[in-house]
Parts: structure tokens; C-alpha cells; sequence
């Protein structure tokens, strides 16, 4: 059984009622006025009643199309005022903006921004939700993510919030004095290095090196693996071991020569932290608001 298009001949209806007229209704819906006639036809016969009455000299409602009209009008005053929402919506960005980030973007990233953005968008409410696990953002109901570029799915739209950084490994000045200062990759093996294991494939993260352009991993030992960056760099810091990270997250200990880097010829470059979503999201207001506050914050803050 074919579907009814429960809309079909109802605009049709109203320009008629409207203009009190088929040729005027045609007019204003820029088509012929037998297509405007075909369609109330159509309405009629499917309701099963007449809803105008025709003369040659006029056409006027009957008192059914009339009850119908008067719905309608309402119906179609509500229908005005949704769409005007959904322009202001454009205009002034509104709604609630669920972000999923990891730990090291806290600083980097959500703290140099939210404010800001608050104070300019009052009508946005953010809410973040800050885990280390892999999330489908779209399954979970979140408009957007922030990870490191190489983590980010190929499907996704990406755009860069961070520059780019160089992946460093570090220890502690008492640290290295008491072990040595490793000279190759392969010396790790002879540390005690602090893992990472990914909290969504649970596996333990192969630091990753290069030696005269060719890549090199290590599958490093140690007594301690945790799923948390931040916890990482933290044990790090306090002489437990060596450990792989970004120099970008890791800036604060470096600077502060609390944390020193060791095997810098070897270590990659990374590709920043990265503002992912759906491309069918990129066109909210709210989402495209805070791409653009954003990257503006984060540039000036860089520059």
C-alpha cells in the first residue's frame, strides 16, 4: 500500500483560503493554477468532503474548510515560530556542548579556552567529560573530542588546536645520575620505565623512536603501568623511572629542569592535539562557535 504524504495539498489549501482565490493562490506558489486545482482535488478526495465552494465569480470556504483553515493556521503560526528558533539558533548559538577529552588536554587546551567562550557564548553550556578511554563520540552523545591527531578516527573531521610536538624521554636529574643516562633506544631495556596502557585496547604502548630515518620501537620493562598521562609524568617526576611523553605536556618539568630529556636524537614528532566530530556535526552553531573561539584563543595564546 503506497504512503500518504499526510503534508500533500496543504499549502496548496492555504494559498487558496488565503487569497480567495485558484489564479492568485497559483501566482504566489509560482505554479499553473490547474496544478493548484489538481491538488485540492486530491486534498478533497482524500478527507471525503468539499472544503470550497466554487462559483464562477468567487471561491469561498465551507464550513468544513473553514474548521480545517482555522487548524491549519494555527498549526502552520507554530510551525513559523520553530523555524525562527532554529534561525535564531544561527544567529546566537545555543544548547549544551558535550565534549570528551583526555587529561592532557585539561591544560592545554580546555582551561586556556572555557572562559573565554563562556563569557562570550553565556547561552552555551559546556560539559566535558574527561577520559583517557577511546569513545565513540557520536554513540555516546558528545559533538566533539579532543586527541592526538594519530589517534583520531579517519572518518572524523580534525582540526588542530595545538602545534605540533616532539615525543620525549625523560627522568629525573637524581634518576639518571643513578642508573646512567641511556644512549640508545636499546639501553631502555636496563631502566625502569613507567608504561602506558591504553585504556580501551589494554594494551601497553611501544615507545616508538627512529634511527637514520628508519622507525624503531621499543617494547620497554618496568615495574609500574598505569592508563592515565598525567599520573605518568607525575611518577616520573618523582625519580620512579623514565617516561615517553609530549614535550608539549611535559613543558612545565622540562623548563623547571625538574624532568630532563635523554635520547633526543632518536625521538618523533607528533601532530598536536586535534578538535575532532563528525562532518555531519561541523554545521551546529553551538560546535562551529567553539572551533572558531577556539582557535582564536589558542593562536593568540601561541603566538
Amino acid at each position: 500500500m503506497a504512503r500518504i504524504d499526510i503534508f500533500s495539498g496543504l499549502t496548496e489549501f492555504m494559498a487558496v483560503a488565503d487569497q480567495g482565490s485558484f489564479r492568485s493562490a497559483a501566482a504566489q506558489l509560482r505554479v499553473s493554477a490547474a496544478a493548484v486545482s489538481q491538488a485540492i482535488k486530491a486534498l478533497e478526495a482524500r478527507v471525503g468532503m468539499p472544503l470550497f465552494l466554487r462559483t464562477t465569480r468567487s471561491v469561498a470556504l465551507t464550513e468544513v474548510g473553514t474548521q480545517l483553515h482555522r487548524r491549519l493556521r494555527s498549526a502552520t503560526g507554530e510551525i513559523a515560530e520553530a523555524l525562527g528558533e532554529i534561525d535564531a539558533l544561527r544567529q546566537r548559538p545555543s544548547g549544551v556542548l558535550r565534549l570528551s577529552v583526555p587529561r592532557i588536554a585539561l591544560d592545554l587546551v580546555v582551561l586556556p579556552v572555557l572562559p573565554g567562550f563562556r563569557a562570550a557564548y553565556p547561552e552555551i553550556k559546556v560539559e566535558v567529560d574527561v577520559n583517557e578511554a577511546s569513545v565513540d563520540i557520536a554513540n555516546e552523545g558528545f559533538d566533539a573530542g579532543v586527541r592526538i591527531g594519530d589517534f583520531v578516527q579517519r572518518d572524523m573531521v580534525a582540526v588542530r588546536l595545538t602545534p605540533g610536538f616532539r615525543w620525549r624521554v625523560l627522568g629525573t636529574p637524581a634518576y639518571l645520575a643513578r642508573h646512567g643516562v641511556p644512549r640508545r633506544p636499546e639501553d631502555l631495556l636496563q631502566h625502569q620505565c613507567i608504561g602506558y596502557r591504553f585504556p580501551t585496547a589494554k594494551t601497553v604502548y611501544r615507545w616508538q623512536f627512529q634511527h637514520k630515518g628508519r622507525p624503531l620501537s621499543v617494547d620497554v620493562a618496568g615495574g609500574i603501568i598505569v592508563n592515565d598521562h598525567l599520573t605518568m609524568i607525575a611518577l616520573a617526576r618523582a625519580g620512579t623511572g623514565l617516561v615517553y611523553t609530549a614535550d608539549l605536556v611535559a613543558a612545565p618539568d622540562i623548563e623547571a629542569k625538574r624532568l630532563r630529556a635523554v635520547l633526543s636524537a632518536y625521538c618523533i614528532n607528533g601532530p598536536g592535539l586535534h578538535l575532532y566530530f563528525p562532518r555531519r556535526s561541523q554545521q551546529q552553531p553551538k560546535l562551529r562557535a567553539f572551533i572558531d573561539f577556539a582557535k582564536r584563543a589558542l593562536r593568540a595564546r601561541d603566538a
